[in-house]
C-alpha cells in the first residue's frame, strides 16, 4: 500500500518550526526539580500539547471530509491553540523568568493594550520579588491573554475568508444569470446606448446581440483585473493560516463584471445625459473597462479591513 506524502503548507511550516523550538526548550530544562512539583506538571502539559500539535499538522482526512474541515478550519485553529498552550507550559516549567522576561514582555505587548492589567503586571514584575508560584501565575496569565487574542484573530480571519467565498459565489451566479438571459433573449438586458444627438451603439455593433452582456462582463472583469494586479504588487508576504488575496481578487473581478453591466444600463437610461456621451462602439467598450475598474472604490475598504485582520493573525512580529 502506497503511503500518501504529507502536505506542506505555509502555516504547517511555521507551526512545525515553533513545535521544534518547544521540544528543544523542554530538553534544555534538564532533569525535573523534585522540590518544584508544579514544574513537573507543566512539563507534562507541554508534552501533551506538543503531541496534539503533531497530530494536527500530520492530520489527514478522507477527501469527502476535507472540504468541511477546510471550511471550518478546525485542524488549523486547534494546532495553533495547542501550540500556544505548549509554549506557555514550557515557560512555566522553568525555575525562573529572568532571562525570558524581555521576550515575554515583547510578545505580550504585541497583543495586549498598554493599560491591560495583565500586561502591566508582567512589565512591573521583578524576578525574586514574589515567590516562584506567584511569578509563574503572573506570566502564565499574561501569556494566555496574549495568545487568546491571536487565536481569536485566526477565527476572525477564517470568518472573513468564508464570507468572501460566499460573496464570490453569489456574484458568480448573478453574472452567469445575466449572461444567460442576454444570450437567450437579446435586448432584454439592453446594453445599447444612444441619444437624440448621438447614434445608437451596441457592444457588438449597431444592433442588440446575444453576446452583448457577456462582452460587457468580460471587459468589466478585465478592468477589475488591473486593480487586482495592483493589490498583488502592494501585498506584503504573510504566513497567516488563511490567505485572503485570491478571494479578494475574485471579488474584484466578479464585482467589476457586474458593475460594468449596471454602468452601461445607466448610460443607456440617460442618467449621465449632458455629462457623458458615447459616440462609438470603441467608446462604449472603453467605458465597460473603466466601470469594471471603478469597483476599486468599493473594494478598497475591503482590502484595508482584510489587511488589518491578517496583520492581527499573522504569527510573525509586526
Amino acid at each position: 500500500m502506497a503511503t500518501r506524502k504529507p502536505r506542506v503548507t505555509d502555516w504547517r511550516l511555521v507551526v512545525q518550526s515553533r513545535l521544534d523550538r518547544v521540544r528543544a526548550d523542554l530538553a534544555a530544562l534538564g532533569p525535573p526539580d523534585p522540590l518544584d512539583p508544579e514544574s513537573q506538571q507543566w512539563r507534562a502539559v507541554a508534552e501533551q500539547a506538543a503531541a496534539v500539535v503533531e497530530e494536527m499538522i500530520t492530520h489527514d482526512e478522507p477527501r469527502w471530509r476535507a472540504i468541511a474541515s477546510w471550511w471550518s478550519g478546525w485542524h488549523i485553529e486547534r494546532a495553533w491553540r495547542a501550540l500556544h498552550e505548549a509554549e506557555i507550559a514550557v515557560v512555566a516549567a522553568g525555575s525562573g523568568f529572568l532571562g525570558r522576561l524581555p521576550g515575554l514582555r515583547a510578545r505580550v505587548a504585541e497583543q495586549l493594550d498598554a493599560e491591560d492589567p495583565r500586561r502591566r503586571a508582567l512589565e512591573e514584575l521583578r524576578p525574586g520579588e514574589y515567590p516562584l508560584s506567584v511569578e509563574r501565575e503572573l506570566v502564565v496569565d499574561a501569556l494566555r491573554a496574549a495568545f487568546d487574542q491571536s487565536d481569536f484573530a485566526h477565527a476572525g480571519s477564517r470568518a472573513l475568508r468564508n464570507k468572501l467565498i460566499a460573496a464570490s459565489v453569489v456574484l458568480f451566479v448573478v453574472n452567469t444569470v445575466l449572461g444567460v438571459v442576454g444570450l437567450v433573449r437579446p435586448g432584454l438586458v439592453p446594453m445599447c446606448v444612444g441619444s437624440e444627438r448621438l447614434p445608437t451603439v451596441c457592444p457588438s455593433g449597431r444592433a442588440p446581440s446575444g453576446a452583448d452582456v457577456w462582452l460587457i462582463q468580460v471587459l468589466g472583469a478585465f478592468g477589475a483585473v488591473l486593480s487586482a494586479v495592483v493589490l498583488l504588487l502592494r501585498r506584503r508576504p504573510s504566513l497567516s493560516p488563511y490567505i485572503m488575496i485570491g478571494y479578494q481578487a475574485a471579488i474584484k473581478v466578479l464585482l467589476g463584471a457586474a458593475l460594468a453591466v449596471v454602468g452601461i444600463l445607466a448610460l443607456g437610461a440617460g442618467v449621465t445625459t449632458g455629462l457623458i456621451g458615447v459616440a462609438s462602439q470603441a467608446a462604449l467598450l472603453l467605458w465597460a473597462v473603466i466601470l469594471g475598474y471603478s469597483q476599486q472604490v468599493a473594494t478598497r475598504l475591503l482590502d484595508s479591513y482584510a489587511d488589518r485582520v491578517l496583520d492581527q493573525a499573522r504569527p510573525l512580529p509586526r
